[in-house]
């Protein structure tokens, strides 16, 4: 399964590439400046249903932004603020916070191989993705990580991996997993100057 989840995965970023921008972080900054409010200038969340994306890298940040401006994904604010983006300022504020640096820690006395089976190969047993496709999910909360699995489940969200994984997950399993996420300790480093 592993094989496949990877082989998909390379299917997908290359199926999903972004035209290439680069991104001026300075700009950037600027952008983020409407995104403080729910994901921090430093992409820490500031509240519990926004993710942290400090850290992520440009690409899958640039990805899921023209993903909420097309349509492709939707959310009642997201997908407002997205369609009000130019290509440049998508690339210029993913290139801001991905210029930021996440780490993560387990727990004191977390067994990295109790870490939730269907999740690692991605996300890694700390939560800091493996793939660029995949985001980090280390200290999010429970209920951003469980709200976002019982979306793929129920086909609310769509992701050619993640619909199936999640499928395949019980209620308790998917509670199991943003438990585990949300208590792994998330540190996002400051953009160099």
């Amino acid at each position: 399964m592993r094989s496949a989840i990877l082989l998909g995965l390379g299917g997908l970023m290359l199926a999903g590439a972004a035209p290439a921008f680069s991104g001026d972080p300075v700009a950037g900054r600027k952008v983020a400046n409407m995104c403080r409010t729910c994901h921090g200038l430093d992409g820490f969340a500031k509240i519990p249903i926004a993710p942290h994306i400090g850290g992520e890298p440009s690409s899958y940040l640039q990805r899921q932004l023209r993903a909420f401006k097309s349509g492709a994904r939707r959310h009642e604010m997201m997908s407002v603020v997205a369609s009000g983006l130019s290509e440049q300022q998508i690339d210029d504020v993913s290139t801001w916070y991905a210029a930021y640096k996440a780490t993560a820690s387990l727990p004191r006395g977390a067994d990295p191989a109790k870490a939730p089976e269907a999740c690692t190969a991605c996300h890694g047993a700390d939560g800091i993705a493996v793939h660029e496709d995949a985001p980090n999910l280390a200290g999010e909360t429970n209920i951003y990580i469980d709200t976002q699995l019982k979306a793929f489940k129920r086909g609310k969200r769509t992701h050619e991996i993640m619909n199936g994984i999640a499928e395949a997950m019980s209620d308790e399993e998917i509670r199991a997993a943003a438990d585990w996420y949300a208590a792994v300790k998330l540190k996002v480093d400051a953009a160099p100057e």
